[in-house]
Formats: structure tokens, sequence, C-alpha cells
């Protein structure tokens, strides 16, 4: 675990499938999310972003628990599997982009790229106004952020068409930023990824 970047210190080493087959068995209950976050230990945690009620999670809530992330992968679980679930995402992954703290920041992001492949319904604008965002934090150098930062551009840009055109445009002068090497890492992947045969294929 500490190989790939994920903190061991309060880990048992519980793989994330059997987690979710313990969710599916738990089913939802966040009285029981709340008290397995409290416990510190990393897959509870992950656990507890399984089985909570995206309908009963409370902005102090995920305040809070974004303030607890200590790894890139309880960050993206607590993402994927809740936080973008709730009335608060969009919100959310705005106001933790702009934040300093490596995690914090990364969840924001990490927000943007689950939104864009679970959120059916919302409206191309959503993604549109997240693409100046992308742009304005795509100089940071800190390796989880900048390759969230990348993954949000490459989520949003193989929804459909439109938001395609608008994330390669960004993606393209990403890639001649000569400010930021993290910048020209983040275009440069992005537009390799977007004008691939296989994602213009997928969208026509």
């Amino acid at each position: 675990m500490a190989r790939f970047g994920i903190n061991p210190d309060r880990a048992l080493g519980v793989r994330v499938p059997d987690l979710r087959r313990l969710s599916k068995e738990i089913g939802t209950d966040h009285r029981l999310a709340l008290a397995l976050w409290k416990t510190g230990l990393h897959e509870a945690r992950i656990l507890a972003s399984m089985v909570d009620d995206p309908a009963e999670v409370t902005e102090a809530q995920m305040e809070s628990w974004v303030g607890d992330f200590d790894s890139w992968d309880l960050c993206d679980q607590c993402c994927g599997n809740l936080f973008d679930k709730t009335p608060f995402a969009y919100t959310k992954s705005i106001e933790w982009a702009a934040r300093d703290e490596e995690f914090p920041k990364r969840a924001g992001f990490a927000l943007m790229a689950w939104a864009a492949v679970h959120d059916k319904r919302a409206e191309d604008r959503v993604f549109l106004d997240l693409l100046p965002i992308i742009e304005r934090e795509a100089g940071d150098e800190r390796n989880f952020v900048k390759k969230a930062v990348n993954w949000s551009l490459r989520q949003i840009g193989k929804r459909n068409p439109r938001l395609h055109r608008g994330a390669l445009a960004a993606a393209k002068r990403l890639s001649k930023r000569s400010d930021s090497r993290a910048a020209r890492w983040i275009g440069t992947d992005a537009v390799r990824e977007l004008s691939s045969e296989g994602v213009r294929k997928r969208l026509s």
C-alpha cells in the first residue's frame, strides 16, 4: 500500500472488492457509517463511504471527513461512493478545488471526475463552468493534485461531443503553458486521450 502512495498506518489490508461485498450485505446505514468513520481505520472509512446514505449527509459531515483524508484512495472512494451523490457535490467540488491542502484539493477534482461519470442528468453548462477552474488550478505540481486535475478534464471531455470540444480546447491551451510543467503534462496527457480514435469513435 505504501508503494502505491496509500498511508498504511491505520490499515488492515482488507481488499476493496471484499469491502464492496460486505457493503452489499449491510445495505444503507448512516449511523453505522458515522461509527465506522470514527474508528480511524483505513478500510472502515472506505466501508463507511459505501454504506452511508447520501440523503443524510450534511455539509458539516463532508467538511469533517475531507479534513481526515490521508491518502488518495480514501479520497477517491469517498467522492465516488458517496459525496458525488449528495446535493452539495458541485458546490464542494468548486470550494475544495480552491483549497491549499493536498487531499481536500484532490477531492474537489475527484468530485468533478466522478460527477462527469455518474450524474447522467446534469446539463452541459455545469461541466463547462468547471473547465476554467481546471485551467486555473492546473499549475499545482503536487502529484496527487495534478493527476486529479487531469482526471477531471479527461472525464468531462468523454461525456459527450459538446463537452469533448470544450475539454479538448482547454487541454490544448494547457499543453502550451510555458509557466508550468504540471499544466503542460495535464494538457498533453488529456489531449492524447481525448484525441484518441477510441474516444472519438465512442462519442460519434
